[in-house]
């Protein structure tokens, strides 16, 4: 009997022994490789940096995730992307900027954070816009240094991280109450764009061109982007029911989508020629009818856009189109 006892408790210790050895086996199997994850960061549509407020002057930066391995990368990303990833601004002195109130309450205040799962394939990346001023308190003009941290496994595991490049930031001292702080700046120069009171074929014309010279900064320039967006009914609806900080979020990833001409292929496709064939506009609506050709290696296509226009403020927006294909040529 003694010897039997002894024997079912050697079973017991052998079998116990090998099922926390299959469990140990299954995490370490599980556990995701991120050395081969990159994030990298790029100012999104560089303006002039100002101290101060997060609206008025907000610094959007890209923040591209890619995978440079040969297997799938998986990692977590939070709705409220504050639980994923930190900025860092540092002096000259290699001193940090504090974090705004906003993200230490956040993050100090025990809630449940809620994310998505997400999977990106070898060669592929994943990116979005985020505003750097949600993250890094900026009071004082001066020449710092941004890098990212990204948290793949979210801010509360934050064991693993994933730097990013380092970019120069430039805040310059504030200007007047009456001086422009939001404007974009042109490529290569340091004066401002501003829309200005042209006809609505004028404005098809210059947003066309434009984008044949990969401007984007004037691309955007006649551009509504919010009744572009919503022209989907599934993103309307979320927008509808969006607050405020997750509508501007929503707007700043559907301009880098355009960007990365991940969406509306049609609209940002890149024409060899066009020729602007119609204009019709009221004091307040119009459209503009385009012919457009688009090369490629062995033959031409020929595309209709009709352009919907109107005017607010005096200044003509492009808010919708549609495409006709013509055949090719």
């Amino acid at each position: 009997m003694k010897r039997t006892l002894i024997s079912i408790i050697a079973s017991f210790t052998i079998f116990a022994q090998f099922a926390l050895a299959q469990s140990a086996a299954a995490k370490k199997s599980n556990t995701q490789d991120y050395s081969k994850a990159s994030v990298s960061i790029r100012f999104y549509d560089r303006t002039m940096y100002y101290p101060g407020s997060k609206e008025d002057n907000p610094i959007y930066v890209d923040v591209a995730i890619t995978n440079k391995g040969t297997d799938t990368l998986r990692f977590k990303l939070a709705d409220d992307r504050m639980f994923s990833l930190d900025f860092y601004a540092y002096t000259i002195k290699n001193t940090t900027l504090p974090n705004t109130k906003d993200l230490v309450i956040k993050r100090s205040t025990n809630q449940t954070v809620y994310f998505r799962e997400l999977a990106i394939e070898p060669g592929e990346t994943y990116s979005f816009v985020e505003n750097v001023k949600d993250y890094i308190q900026i009071d004082e003009p001066s020449i710092y240094y941004l890098e990212l941290r990204f948290y793949p496994e979210l801010y509360k595991s934050r064991l693993t991280e994933i730097a990013s490049n380092r970019l120069s930031l430039d805040i310059r001292p504030a200007p007047s109450a009456s001086a422009s702080s939001v404007l974009p700046v042109e490529n290569k120069t340091t004066s401002l764009l501003k829309p200005e009171a042209i006809s609505p074929d004028k404005v098809v014309e210059q947003t066309i061109i434009a984008r044949q010279k990969t401007l984007w900064d004037q691309y955007f320039l006649y551009m509504d982007i919010e009744q572009m967006m919503v022209r989907n009914s599934e993103v309307n609806r979320k927008y509808k029911n969006a607050s405020a900080d997750e509508r501007n979020r929503m707007l700043q990833s559907y301009k880098a989508d355009l960007m990365q001409n991940r969406i509306d292929h049609d609209v940002v496709s890149i024409p060899e020629k066009f020729h602007i064939e119609n204009t019709s506009y009221s004091q307040t609506e119009g459209t503009v009818s385009v012919l457009e050709w688009f090369k490629y290696p062995n033959f031409s296509e020929k595309k209709r856009y009709i352009y919907k226009v109107r005017q607010r403020d005096g200044i003509w927006q492009i808010y919708d189109y549609t495409v006709t294909n013509l055949g090719t040529e």
